[in-house]
Order: C-alpha cells, then sequence, then structure tokens
C-alpha cells in the first residue's frame, strides 16, 4: 500500500492505555468495528511509576496478537505506540522481537526542535539495523509554540526536520486537549475548537505551515455520551475537513463511526473529483460545470482537491445521503 494510503487510511486513532489488559481481546472480537487505527500509550494516560509494568502488558499484548493473527480471521488495524523518549523507540522494538512486524509505527509527544531530531535518529537506527519500515506520527502540542513571536519560527524548524524523512512521517498530530489546557479553556458539545481564538489562532498556523507537504490529523473530540455530542462530532468534523485535516483522535468507540461517516465522501464531491482527474485531454476548456450543475469544476485549481477525495472514497466510501450537521448559532 503506498504512503498516501497509509496516511489518509489512520482515520480514526483510537487511543488506549499500554496497560491495557483487554486490547486483545477487543480486537480479535472486532468490538471497535474494521475501520480504525490503534494508538497505545505510554505517555499521558500513564503515571510515571507505571511506566516500566505498562511496557510489560505491551509486549504481552502483541505476543497475543501475534499469536492470534494466523488462528483467527480478524481486522488487525494499523498500530502505533505512543513513547515517552527517543530511548524507549529502540528498546522497545529489541523487546519485541518479531512481533514488531505488526507495529506501524510510533507516536512523538511534545516535539520541539531540540528534541525531534533524537526522536527522529532513534527510528531511523531502528529501521536500519532492523530493515524495518516503520513510521512516525509527531504531535504539535508543544508549549514552546504558542507565543505568536516565536510560533512561526519553532513550527518552520519543525518542518526542516520532518522534510528530511518525509517518507517516514505518516501523519502529523495536533493535540487539542494541551492546547486547550494552555489557556484554561474547554469547550461543550455545542462549541468547536474553531470557537475558542487563541486555539484556532494555533490550528490555522500549523495548516499553514504543514498542511501543504503532509496529512494532519484534528484534535480529539473528547465527548462520547449525554446530549448532543455526536451532532457536537460531526459539527467539528465538518470543520476540520474543511480546513484541511484528515482523521481524528478518538478516545472512545463510539466516536468511530461518526470519524468513519464525515471521511465518506458526497455523492456530488466524488462525481465531481472524477470528472476533473479524468479530465478530456482534447478539450480546449479547463473549466466546466460540475456535475449537479451548481458549481464551477476547474482543472488547474481543483486537481490537487480530487486527488484527496478520490483517496478518502477508496478507504472510506460514498454517502448514501449528504451529512449537513447543523451549525451552531
Amino acid at each position: 500500500m503506498n504512503q498516501s494510503l497509509l496516511s489518509y487510511g489512520v482515520g480514526a486513532l483510537l487511543y488506549c492505555p499500554a496497560d491495557s489488559k483487554n486490547i486483545v481481546s477487543s480486537l480479535t472480537e472486532e468490538r471497535f468495528g474494521a475501520c480504525f487505527s490503534l494508538a497505545l500509550c505510554l505517555e499521558d494516560t500513564i503515571k510515571d511509576t507505571c511506566v516500566a509494568s505498562a511496557e510489560i502488558t505491551l509486549k504481552e499484548s502483541f505476543r497475543r496478537l501475534w499469536e492470534q493473527k494466523d488462528r483467527l480471521s480478524f481486522f488487525l488495524p494499523q498500530i502505533f505506540i505512543r513513547v515517552r523518549t527517543p530511548e524507549q523507540i529502540e528498546r522497545l522494538v529489541r523487546d519485541l522481537g518479531e512481533t514488531a512486524a505488526i507495529l506501524t509505527g510510533f507516536i512523538f509527544p511534545k516535539v520541539s526542535p531540540e528534541n525531534l531530531p533524537a526522536f527522529l535518529d532513534a527510528l531511523a537506527r531502528v529501521n536500519a539495523e532492523r530493515h524495518a519500515g516503520l513510521y512516525a506520527m509527531p504531535i504539535l502540542e508543544n508549549p514552546a509554540m504558542f507565543p505568536p513571536a516565536s510560533r512561526m519560527d519553532f513550527l518552520y524548524r519543525i518542518k526542516k526536520e520532518l522534510d528530511a524523512v518525509p517518507d517516514r512521517i505518516l501523519n502529523i498530530r495536533v493535540g487539542g486537549n494541551d492546547l486547550c489546557h494552555a489557556f484554561g479553556l474547554r469547550r461543550h458539545t455545542d462549541d468547536t475548537i474553531y470557537d475558542i481564538l487563541p486555539v484556532a489562532g494555533l490550528l490555522s498556523d500549523i495548516l499553514t505551515v504543514f498542511s501543504e507537504d503532509y496529512v494532519l490529523s484534528a484534535p480529539v473530540w473528547e465527548y462520547y455520551g449525554g446530549s448532543h455530542w455526536e451532532t457536537g462530532m460531526q459539527r467539528e468534523l465538518k470543520k476540520d475537513l474543511l480546513n484541511g485535516f484528515i482523521g481524528k483522535t478518538v478516545i472512545h468507540p463510539k466516536q468511530i463511526p461518526v470519524v468513519n461517516g464525515m471521511l465518506a465522501v458526497s455523492p456530488e464531491d466524488y462525481s465531481d473529483a472524477c470528472a476533473i482527474v479524468d479530465w478530456d485531454p482534447l478539450s480546449k476548456r479547463l473549466v466546466s460545470a460540475g456535475v449537479s450543475k451548481n458549481r464551477m469544476n476547474e482543472q488547474k485549481t481543483h486537481t490537487r482537491w480530487a486527488e484527496k477525495t478520490l483517496l478518502l472514497a477508496h478507504l472510506y466510501g460514498i454517502r448514501r445521503s449528504p451529512t449537513h450537521p447543523p451549525d451552531s448559532e
């Protein structure tokens, strides 16, 4: 599978503490469905004093999955480990042994221009020594990027590091809760993260710097129950996609189908994307009416959108009916 499909296929990334005892049975019994990715977290979800025991549980989970994958038929998602330090990367891959073959990559937390080289070097050594093809997903959540006066320098220094190894960068993720925490703010189910202006400014700068060259995934939506949580999540996902985020961190299995439903492509977008990609090379014009005759398609300016749309359609399908979550007042 090419890297674009892998990057877009991360989709709904379900976070789970690495010390979970039932993650293997949940996967083999397909309790989460068959269209999601999995992050096993050794960082914020685990107490500092419990990291060693969490690593033992994680290695046992990999061993059991490795044994079950040839005996049972079940969906095995892309699996990532969220580490704390670069040193963990090499140790974990060594300790996982042959079971590391079911690992897709590592999530780097709170990256900065200072710590990112060490993370990338550790990944490069693992890939070189073991002929592995592991990927990285750095998270932009470091408080050092908050001050507007130094933010763009911070982000471009990170991009310079990533641009040296773009084939190893599967996604760039954004730590929404960390961003909100810095300002002491929290959204409700009738808000979106884009309504929090200081955070929206950060998101805008991140998209401006990275989205031309990398797939970015949207911040977590923290509600999974109560009234209107699903509508609120759909509303935020609509804005995620409009602004260029693909996929979303999820913290409960109930959120997975909501993300997948919004990543599915509308029939109109799919038809127009096909028309743009398959533009008649003999046509004298590079502009035409859309399939529904309500908007313009322009071959020169809509091709990248069309290619992204077809990737999403391939992975998440085409909606039977349009999804239009209500806009907040």
